[in-house]
């Protein structure tokens, strides 16, 4: 189960990254500037190594702050993931435009089963470190 996980959230990494990596034609408040996609990227891939490196071994006092560290880099990652979601979020104000469907699925569906599916796996591994369970 933490492996498939694990790979999940790799896929969410990848897609996300190749997603908003384009310059999308849409409004202004619907575009994601490209350090919050670099921050996203970036915590990503570290949260991913260290994780690797918690589940490939097991027990000890360094393990233990390698797997801790991993779910604070996750959990930054998934946050930063829920604020890219906030671009489709409705405008507010009289002369707001609507958003515009970025092209692979007309709308947030893929990003918000993506960045929801990673907040829950994040929480399980969570779950299963500070219980001492993985």
């Amino acid at each position: 189960m933490v492996w498939g996980l694990t790979g999940l959230a790799v896929l969410d990494l990848v897609l996300t990254r190749l997603r908003l990596s384009a310059r999308l034609d849409q409004s202004g408040r619907a575009r994601i500037p490209q350090n919050v996609v670099n921050a996203h990227g970036l915590t990503g891939a570290l949260a991913l190594l260290a994780w690797i490196a918690y589940l490939m071994v097991l027990g000890g006092a360094l393990n233990l702050f390698v797997g801790i560290l991993a779910l604070v880099l996750w959990w930054v990652t998934a946050g930063v993931g829920l604020l890219v979601l906030s671009r489709w979020l409705p405008g507010r104000g009289r002369h707001s435009a609507g958003t515009r469907s970025d092209g692979w699925s007309r709308g947030p569906a893929p990003s918000l089963l993506a960045h929801g599916g990673l907040v829950l796996g994040v929480a399980y591994f969570t779950w299963g470190v500070l219980g001492d369970r993985i």
